[in-house]
This record gives C-alpha cells, structure tokens and sequence, in this order.
C-alpha cells in the first residue's frame, strides 16, 4: 500500500499520463477483477499493474479516472463493516484522496451514475483496449448516456484511445524507485535458488528421495522468508529430461543422481517481478558432458550481457547468443558441417532452432514479460520483409528497439537437447538454460541477479555446502 511518503511518484505518473492525454482527454483505468477459482473461493487477488502504477493501491473493485488538466479521481469499494469482519480493512472513499493523493474519491457503486458526468464534454475517451473483459460495452454504454443529453448542449466525446500506448512508454523505463524495489526482489529470488541448490545435494548426499517439489518448496519458503507476496509465475522445476519442456512445472518426478535440474524461478515483491534461471547438477558435481554444453551456454550469455547497453538494440543480444551458439554446436557436434554447412549457414539457415527455440530475452517489471514495445516508435514504418527458413512464412522486419538506461530486460539463453538422429547420445535430454535480469546502464547493464554464481565452479562450491 502507498503511504504518506509515497504519494509523489504516483501522482508525478498520473500528472505525466494527464499531459499526455490531449485537450479535452479523459483516461479510465480500472484494476484487475476477482476471479473465482472453484465453488465459493477465488484465485490469490492480484491487483492490475496499470491500475498499481498510477495509485499504489492494492484493493479490487477499484478505478482511476485521469482528465487532461491532471483532476484524478478514484472509485473504490465503499466501507462495508460487515464486510471487513470477513476480507479485511477497507480504505473506502472517504479516506482516498489524503492516503492516495487523488482529488476525489467516491464509491465504485457510483460508477455508472457518475462516469458519463465526467464523459461529458470531452473530446476523447482513453481506456486499456482488450485488457478488461466488458470494459468497452461499459465505455459505449456511458457514451450512450452522454448522447441522450446532447439536446442539453452536451458534447460527447468522438475518439477512443488506447491509454495502454501511453503507459507502455512510461512503464519501459524504471525509476530509481522501481529499481530499487527489483534489487531486492531479484536478492530474494538469488537467495531461494541456493537454497534449492543445496538442498538438492544435500538429500542425494544421505541417499534420500528427492522430487521437484522438494527444492519448490525452498523456493515458496525463500521468496515468503524474504518478504515477497507470491511467486511472480509459476516456478519451473524440472528435473533431467523435463528440462527440454520450457514452460515446464514442478511436478512429483525425481530429481536423481548425475542428471541436471533446470530451476527457472522469481518471486514477485510489492508489484515487481523478478526471474531467474539457473541449472545446476543434482548431485553437485557437472558430468564432461552437461559441463561442455553448460559452458556453452554461459559463453553465449557472456556475449549477450556484453551486448545490451544503452545505444544497442533490444535484438543485440540475441543476435550475439546465436552467434556463440552456432558456433558451439558445430565444435560439440550436435549439428554436422557436412549437413548444415558453415556457422554463417547455421544462423540463416536457422538450423540451431532444434536446440535453441526461444529468445534471448524479455522485458521485466511488474509483469515478468512486462509491457513495452520491442520496435523502436520513431522507426515503425522501416519494413522489410523476409521469408523464413523453417517454417515458410513472410515475416514482417522492423527496426527493434533501442536500449535506454532504466530498461529492464531478461538475458536468457539456453540449449535443448532431445534425442535425434545424428546428435550424439551423451548430450541427449539435456536442457540447460543461464538467465539474469539487467538494467540497462549509459556503459553496459547492471546484472541484479548474480546474488546467485552461474560459473560451473561456483556452482559446484555451493552446492559441497
């Protein structure tokens, strides 16, 4: 919840939102919904990250309405004694604009008597378009009010607008507040996959069972221990074969002796996402095999986090790690010269794509693939078209985006490796991917996750402890 202290970067962001809006614009930005998870209980409440960024508020049931000339007002549940006994403190409108900061306040049970007053008269409506189920038939249906008083001289507002091309822009960069709050996110998350790590090892060392929910569970007990309110998504914990599924989640399998675990895990703190993946042997030590691929691996995003800097574009990094990789798999011999031709073939032609399907990397904020255009805005209309080589398609180009200090992104690389004809059997069902979080800095980028070591070595000494 926002307190006293607080108030001046909220409101700083919704009198940037209001500059942008135009003459006569008015901005409605309602939070996420309650959504009912089976009979009579619903899903852990998450509030919406628009909604969070211009308030600070955490309640449901609530909405931000923003005019151009920087009036804000909130509609929140109203105080409900009886209510509270049963979900818990309410702020209520009454208390809103001193604990908030908003110009005024009333009951989300207003909303529909209320919205088409302040719809009336303004040129244009801004709203998060596809983002809120029914949102748009609400908007048409307070225009509709407004209309029926056009005879009283009342002008009703002619554009709709996305509200989220605005706050896309604004979210992109982080402040020094927003950093801070991913600092320590990403040192809570580094602390929960050591704790995995070790446990892991430790378990095998005393000839116990270990399954995946066993290091799920150092990381749930982590990420509460260090104050985080849930996990940012679902954790992946996939042990040995499992690892070569990307979206993959923890489940009952074994996790045994001489295979890798691939633990890709962040939790979320005050509304900031966190995401960090490491792979790590079970037992503590690399086999020749999943070291040679590992350090491939690392390599690669060596190269990466060389490439993202203020003044690169978002694809850098990417273009780097495929690079190293192509290269890597032709030395390994996980793809054939004689077949695929020369690392310059291998990344035209796509052919790392069997082993290596994703990208580099993602935005990350408070969503963990946090919003943000991957095309740079000034350079939208540079197109150039290319057909791709494995699947066929015409794919649009366009520039992509030029890194800015306070950009928040993921370096992600990893390798796949499932069983195929002509790839060597010692490699097979080895998944392995590195993954930190970056801010993106005037000379390079500051990696906020390396509480936990990605060197095999280090890895290695943990893991003895």
């Amino acid at each position: 919840m926002s307190s006293m202290s607080s108030h001046s970067f909220y409101a700083q962001r919704r009198a940037r939102l209001a500059a942008q809006l135009g003459a006569g614009g008015i901005a409605i930005i309602p939070t996420a919904p309650e959504y009912p998870r089976n009979r009579d209980t619903d899903f852990l409440y998450r509030h919406d990250s628009y909604f969070y960024y211009l308030t600070g508020f955490t309640e449901a049931g609530a909405c931000l309405v923003v005019t151009a000339e920087g009036q804000s007002t909130l509609f929140c549940r109203p105080k409900d004694l009886e209510r509270e006994i049963w979900d818990g403190y309410r702020l209520g409108p009454a208390a809103a604009p001193a604990a908030l900061g908003v110009d005024a306040a009333h009951s989300a049970a207003e909303l529909d008597a209320k919205l088409p007053r302040l719809l009336e008269n303004r040129s244009c409506v801004w709203y998060p378009f596809a983002t809120h189920a029914g949102l748009a038939a609400r908007v048409e249906g307070w225009l509709n009010t407004v209309r029926a008083r056009v005879r009283y001289g009342v002008l009703c507002p002619a554009a709709q607008n996305d509200v989220c091309t605005l706050l896309d822009e604004m979210r992109l960069i982080k402040d020094a507040h927003e950093q801070d709050i991913m600092r320590r996110a990403s040192d809570i998350s580094a602390r929960a996959h050591i704790r995995a790590m070790q446990r892991s090892a430790r378990m095998l060392r005393a000839g116990e069972d270990v399954r995946e929910y066993h290091l799920d569970a150092e990381l749930l007990h982590a990420f509460r221990e260090g104050g985080s309110q849930y996990p940012a998504y679902g954790s992946i914990v996939a042990a040995g074969a499992n690892a070569c599924v990307l979206h993959y989640r923890a489940d009952a399998a074994p996790v045994r002796d001489g295979e890798l675990v691939l633990i890709d895990a962040g939790c979320e703190l005050d509304g900031y996402a966190s995401d960090i993946t490491r792979t790590f042997p079970a037992n503590g030590t690399f086999t020749g095999p999943q070291r040679a691929l590992y350090d491939l691996v690392l390599a690669s995003q060596d190269a990466a986090v060389a490439a993202t800097k203020a003044g690169a574009r978002f694809n850098d990094p990417h273009d780097a790690t495929v690079a190293v990789l192509a290269q890597g798999m032709l030395d390994l011999g996980l793809l054939h010269k004689n077949k695929v031709g020369t690392v310059q073939d291998v990344i035209e032609k796509r052919a790392y794509f069997q082993f290596y399907m994703h990208r580099t990397g993602h935005w990350l904020g408070m969503d963990v693939h946090d919003c943000g255009s991957y095309v740079e805005p000034g350079e939208v209309g540079q197109l150039s078209e290319r057909k791709d080589p494995l699947s066929g398609e015409t794919i649009t180009n366009r520039p992509s985006r030029v890194l800015r200090p306070g950009m928040v992104l993921t370096i992600e690389p990893g390798i796949y490796v499932r069983p195929a004809e002509g790839v060597p059997e010692q490699f097979h069902h080895i998944g392995i991917r590195i993954e930190d979080d970056a801010i993106v800095t005037d000379g390079g980028c500051e990696l906020i996750t390396r509480g936990v070591p990605v060197k095999a070595d280090e890895i290695e000494a943990l893991m003895r402890g």
